[in-house]
């Protein structure tokens, strides 16, 4: 969705970043009293192998993975240029994949079998994998006069045509992913070192609810998809002692107003859902959306009974336009977080 407002399995990769002379500076000769130099070189060989074995230990173990996560482009002319380039980027950054959040057009741009074709074959293109979850402006916003006034369940259907015909990533190298039985092949599942991420198909701005009191029939059948495939992730990641589950969604589900009370009544019960199983989670939660193209990292989830933030919960929002870039997101089971991340707007902008 467009907006006006600016910013504020075991893995086939792994983050290779550590210089591989980290540790020289515990391989200094150790003193000793001994005045015989033989003995000195060979207790001071004897612990060097100790304390060096101990180091490439704890090296062994400390192992870090990477992924990235960019979404709402391409918009423009400009940004079907560069997000070649970008990826390029990401790729050299050695990710194990990146995730797209959604919205690969923007909203009044005509939803053409066309269109979908070229965006389909441009994700497709990546060097790394790439896992896309459906955005509004491709299914939802295809109902307006600009946007060529199709039929939105006929426009999702075919995006799971194009996007989601097999169980496996986009992208040069591809990625197998685990997809929820059912109607809803958009909905997938897979795993990064000590970590398990689910995809949903959550568009903005209001999960497709309808203008009305109640809910569209075709958000309660997904609706209630959604929240089945949510709750088996927290499942699986607590009976395989994960250390963190990744959420992939396009809308944003309007914390602020959920947490005073006026919730969205397209996202009430994801959030619900949300923060229960997040309090009940003993690891890491990171959401990553898009929609509201402001790139930011907050924690805005609150407890449903203190109404204080719920600490082992983040948000991530990506980037969107006019502002092109991508977040570097770094898995760390030694961290005190679990994940960093790093910023990277893209180098060039739209004047």
């Amino acid at each position: 969705m467009r907006t006006s407002h600016p910013s504020g399995d075991r893995p086939a990769a792994r983050d290779r970043s550590r210089p591989p002379d980290a540790t020289r500076g515990a391989r200094r000769p150790l003193r000793t009293e001994s005045p015989d130099p033989v003995t000195r070189t060979r207790a001071g060989a004897g612990l060097l192998a100790a304390v060096g074995g101990l180091l490439l230990a704890g090296a062994l173990q400390a192992e870090t993975w990477r992924f990235a996560a960019i979404g709402d482009t391409p918009y423009s002319s400009h940004e079907l240029r560069e997000l070649p380039r970008m990826l390029d980027d990401i790729a050299a950054e050695h990710a194990a994949f990146v995730v797209h959040a959604g919205d690969f057009k923007d909203s009044r741009s005509v939803c053409s079998d066309g269109l979908f074709e070229a965006r389909r074959d441009l994700l497709d293109a990546s060097p790394v994998p790439l896992i896309y979850v459906p955005g509004d402006n491709e299914w939802t916003d295809c109902r307006h006069l600009p946007a060529g006034e199709f039929d939105p369940l006929e426009r999702l259907q075919k995006l799971r045509q194009l996007f989601f015909a097999a169980p496996r990533s986009l992208g040069q190298s591809t990625l197998p992913l685990e997809r929820q039985p059912g109607d809803y092949p958009e909905h997938l599942r897979w795993r990064l070192g000590p970590v398990l991420f689910v995809s949903l198909n959550v568009p903005g701005p209001n999960n497709n609810f309808g203008l009305g009191k109640e809910p569209r029939d075709e958000f309660v059948s997904r609706n209630a998809a959604v929240i089945d495939w949510l709750r088996q992730a927290f499942a699986v990641a607590r009976r395989e002692q994960l250390a963190g589950l990744v959420i992939i969604m396009q809308g944003n589900p309007a914390f602020r107003h959920h947490a005073a009370g006026l919730p969205h009544a397209g996202y009430r019960e994801l959030l619900r859902t949300l923060s229960d199983e997040t309090v009940a989670f003993p690891g890491r939660v990171l959401l990553i959306h898009g929609d509201s193209h402001w790139q930011r990292i907050d924690q805005p989830l609150r407890h449903p009974a203190t109404k204080r933030p719920i600490t082992n919960f983040t948000r991530l929002e990506t980037f969107g336009y006019p502002f092109m870039g991508w977040v570097k997101i770094i898995i760390d089971d030694e961290g005190p977080q679990l994940f960093r991340f790093e910023i990277h707007p893209h180098p060039r902008r739209l004047p």
